[in-house]
Formats: structure tokens, C-alpha cells, sequence
């Protein structure tokens, strides 16, 4: 496993040094509207290697998954795989000073994992207890540390390097990750990793026709991604008060913001 933290290492640092080259005197947290040509040059082939690595790796698992399975199993699936994911959203908003947000996670965590088996049937919902979803890259844009300029990560996809260090900690703070620590490596390791395999196929899936249709309608799926991706970052104030750049890119589809809110935590 200490290869594991080599690499959320690796990812933080290059994430931070990144975050280096943005405009010291931009106010703002996102990146500017242009990309720097050696930063684009990098960023269109990785984007090219994510997508050849996406059309003939993760597209057709994910296909295969939906073909294989209904709705109704997918969504046990993605229920479950929500609810494993609460204690980090309950973490991330008392780190935010929101505490009965903290409460409503860790009370559907716990109805959730009992009442509704293991988190497949949302029972917390139906009582008023709604998702509240918040991961350690909203917890930094609260506390004013700046997105940084867009970038493509290896396998990853699209990040800044505040969504890169985000991932980087709520990967750690993960239940599963966590509840391995002390066990024998080659369980600690089929646990993980199987956990990670069912989360990215079970994403991949849901955004299937999603993804489709960007590709679809684009003239540049590159700067479709890149645009969309930026539409959906959250927008979110800093305690002090300023306010984080928003983007405003509609493509009409309606699943959109569900689905790129699930990309980012």
C-alpha cells in the first residue's frame, strides 16, 4: 500500500506545482479563460491517451455492466456505493463549519448501512434526510485556496490542481481505504481495488449517453470536456467572503450537472 501513497503524493505535488504557474495576482480561484499553449499542448495528449485508454477499456466494461444488469441493480449499486462515501462527506462539512450537515450525513450512514441494507435503498431520503454531498476540493474553495488552471490527469481526466489534491485526500479519508489499513496486503489490496473497479465502472455507466452526445455534437471534444468540465465545478464562497469564477456553458442536457458532480468527489 505505500505505493499508494507515493502516487497521491506524486499527484499532490504536481497538483501544487501546477497551481505554482497560475497568475499570483488573480483574485479568483478557477483558471483564466485561455490556456497557456504548453500547458493545452500537454493537456490535448493526455486527453487523447484518457480517450483511446476510455474507448477501448472503460466504455465497453461500462457497456457490458448495463447490458448485463437493470436499473433497478444499478441503482442498489450506485446507493450503496453513495452511502460508503458519507462519512467524507460528514468530515468535509464539519471541516466547514457545517454541522448540521455533518449530523444528516452520519444519520444517513447510519439508517442507511441498517434499515436500508447496506446503503441500497435510500430510507434516510425518504424521511427527510436528503444527500448532502461535500469532498476535501469544496473544503479548500471554503477556505479560499485557489482552483489553479485546468489540467488532464493520467487516467483521472479533467482536474485543477485543487480537485487533484481533493481527490488525493478524500481517496485517504475513504471508509474502505481506512478500514484496510491493518489488514494482510493482498486482502488489503483486493478490497481496494475491487471497491475502485465497481466505483469507476458504475460512474463510467452513468454517463454513458451523457458522454455520448458531448462527443457527439462537439466540433472539439476537447474543449467541449474542458468547458463542461469547468460549468461544473462547484461554486462555492470563501468564508471571508469572496466568491470563486463561474462558468456558464449550457449544453442542454439535463443529467449534466449530476453527472460531472459525481466526477468531482
Amino acid at each position: 500500500m505505500r505505493g499508494k501513497y507515493r502516487i497521491l503524493a506524486a499527484c499532490s505535488l504536481i497538483a501544487l506545482t501546477v497551481a505554482s504557474c497560475a497568475n499570483p495576482n488573480d483574485r479568483t480561484s478557477s483558471m483564466p479563460a485561455d490556456e497557456h499553449p504548453t500547458l493545452e499542448a500537454y493537456n490535448r495528449k493526455m486527453f487523447e491517451f484518457n480517450y483511446q485508454v476510455d474507448k477501448y477499456v472503460l466504455k465497453p466494461t461500462a457497456k457490458g455492466y448495463r447490458a448485463i444488469t437493470t436499473p433497478y441493480i444499478r441503482e442498489r449499486v450506485n446507493n450503496a456505493l453513495a452511502n460508503i462515501k458519507e462519512p467524507i462527506s460528514a468530515f468535509n462539512h464539519l471541516l466547514q463549519g457545517e454541522f448540521k450537515e455533518s449530523g444528516v450525513n452520519l444519520s444517513r450512514l447510519v439508517i442507511n448501512s441498517t434499515l436500508g441494507l447496506a446503503g441500497m435503498y435510500d430510507v434516510a431520503g425518504g424521511w427527510g434526510l436528503k444527500p448532502s454531498k461535500a469532498g476535501f476540493d469544496e473544503t479548500l474553495a471554503r477556505w479560499c485556496i485557489k482552483d489553479g488552471p485546468f489540467i488532464v490527469l493520467p487516467l483521472l481526466g479533467p482536474a485543477t490542481p485543487r480537485s487533484t489534491v481533493g481527490m488525493a485526500v478524500d481517496s485517504l479519508t475513504n471508509p474502505v481505504f481506512l478500514a484496510t489499513l491493518n489488514a494482510p496486503a493482498d486482502v488489503k489490496d483486493k478490497i481496494y481495488y475491487g471497491y475502485s473497479a465497481v466505483s469507476v465502472i458504475a460512474l463510467r455507466e452513468s454517463a454513458l449517453d451523457l458522454l455520448d452526445d458531448l462527443e457527439r455534437n462537439s466540433v472539439d471534444y476537447y474543449t467541449t470536456m474542458r468547458s463542461a468540465f469547468l460549468q461544473n465545478r462547484q461554486n462555492q464562497n470563501c468564508i471571508n467572503g469572496d466568491e470563486n469564477i463561474s462558468y456558464d456553458f449550457d449544453f442542454g442536457f439535463e443529467e449534466e450537472d449530476q453527472i460531472f458532480d459525481e466526477m468531482n468527489n
